[in-house]
């Protein structure tokens, strides 16, 4: 008997969940409780080239190989992105202004040839209120610094990268941003969602 009622209990089950397909999404019923904490987690997809780069590379491409020092900090940079609330895109753009200010590495005072103060991911200045050293020497920090000034930009999602990284950094160099475009794209792509 439990057999019997289990094949009609399943086989309205069946019928109704194939009603609803056939049906279309006027016929679905939405639940809205939220998913027990040990359901699955949904896999995000990776970033597309033509949400990380929409506008194009400018000029010739340069890349290096990362050590781990360098990928932790690719990583420090992305998720320090994510907690500004800021996109893919940002993340590219940090992390292209990090390749060209100092490799991706956490440099310290380099004495004689420092340039001024400079310090960090992204060469900040502690006389031009980046913060302190302690302060512009932590990945998340500098980071959120950074982020903090391309947010002042008023369409810095429109812009070209080097110009976008420019308008904060104010480099006397502003054309070799662009250079590390492709590689800070590749770098969002493979780690934005691991």
């Amino acid at each position: 008997m439990n057999t019997i009622l289990r094949r009609s209990v399943l086989g309205v089950a069946g019928l109704a969940l194939s009603t609803g397909v056939v049906a279309g999404p006027l016929a679905t019923f939405t639940d809205s409780t939220p998913a027990p904490a040990s359901a699955a987690a949904v896999q995000v997809a990776k970033p597309d080239m033509d949400t990380l780069i929409p506008h194009g590379t400018q000029g010739e491409q340069s890349r290096i190989d990362l050590g781990d020092e360098q990928t932790a900090n690719v990583k420090a940079i992305i998720e320090a992105t994510k907690k500004a609330g800021m996109d893919e895109r940002a993340a590219v753009v940090a992390i292209a202004t990090s390749l060209q200010e100092s490799k991706l590495e956490n440099l310290g005072h380099l004495g004689d040839r420092n340039d001024h103060d400079s310090q960090g991911l992204f060469q900040q200045r502690p006389s031009s209120g980046w913060g302190t050293v302690e302060q512009i020497t932590d990945p998340e920090y500098s980071t959120t610094a950074f982020l903090k000034g391309l947010k002042q930009v008023e369409g810095w999602q429109d812009m070209p990268l080097t110009k976008a990284a420019q308008t904060v950094q104010v480099s006397a160099y502003p054309f070799h941003y662009a250079q590390w475009e492709t590689q800070a794209a590749d770098l969002v792509a493979e780690h934005w969602t691991s």
